[in-house]
């Protein structure tokens, strides 16, 4: 049984309440480097996986894309993304991001932000998106970083007075489920290692074209060191690939 965190009442209503969630892409640190690696979006068919809110269905449909369609698990996602998109380039749909079957060729980019990390087999997944694209098209998905998956206890190892020390990384062979406290407790990610990120890739036929480790910008490193902190240890991994 696939988690669906995103649809129970108290996540969601913190999950609303991140900087992300109320101001959308440009509260989003990675998306600078995310939105780089996209490319032309004119008269291209796009798909979202894991949507969420819509935000990057939005974005690609204000870049003049044909069609836009988002995936996602929890129908209280669509429906705040529904609620935010006046749209008719843009459908969509409420099932697993793993559970697609779109037909061959459907779609020139297909793009995820943050949600592969959810997916217990990302080797299917990969072979799926590979055969909805089309020949030439791009995959660019972001995820949390291996460094940041590792272990169960995603935090900060911190002396008796509350500073951060390092930040540890543990069992980072052992891949497989991991039952972290993100907003609330039990919430179920996957870890894999950057290793095999890019095999799964290749093994399913497609050319890497950029790996990413986005680092915070220099506007957000004014605000302060806890900030700061996160240039101490990779967050997120953002690969763009192509069939």
């Amino acid at each position: 049984m696939k988690q669906n965190k995103y649809d129970d009442a108290a996540f969601f209503s913190a999950y609303e309440q991140m900087p992300r969630s109320i101001n959308g892409l440009e509260a989003a640190g990675e998306w600078p480097v995310f939105k780089a690696l996209i490319p032309e979006l004119s008269n291209k068919h796009v798909l979202d996986l894991g949507c969420g809110f819509g935000w990057h269905c939005r974005y690609a449909s204000g870049q003049q894309a044909s069609s836009v369609i988002g995936v996602d698990i929890s129908e209280k996602m669509l429906q705040k993304a529904r609620e935010k998109t006046n749209d008719p380039a843009i459908s969509y749909v409420n099932m697993p991001v793993e559970d697609i079957s779109f037909s061959n060729s459907q779609f020139d980019v297909v793009i995820s932000s943050l949600a592969f990390h959810y997916v217990k087999s990302f080797d299917v997944l990969c072979k799926k998106v590979y055969k909805c694209l089309k020949s030439g098209g791009s995959f660019i998905f972001s995820v949390e970083h291996p460094i940041f998956t590792s272990r169960n206890e995603q935090n900060w190892y911190i002396d008796e007075q509350g500073n951060r020390l390092h930040w540890p990384v543990d069992n980072y062979q052992e891949e497989g489920r991991r039952e972290t406290n993100f907003l609330t407790e039990n919430v179920v990610k996957y870890h894999r290692t950057f290793s095999t990120y890019i095999n799964d890739l290749i093994e399913a036929g497609f050319t890497l074209h950029a790996v990413k480790e986005p680092t915070p910008t220099g506007e957000m490193l004014k605000n302060g060191p806890a900030m700061r902190d996160e240039l101490r240890r990779p967050m997120f991994m953002i690969i763009s690939a192509v069939k």
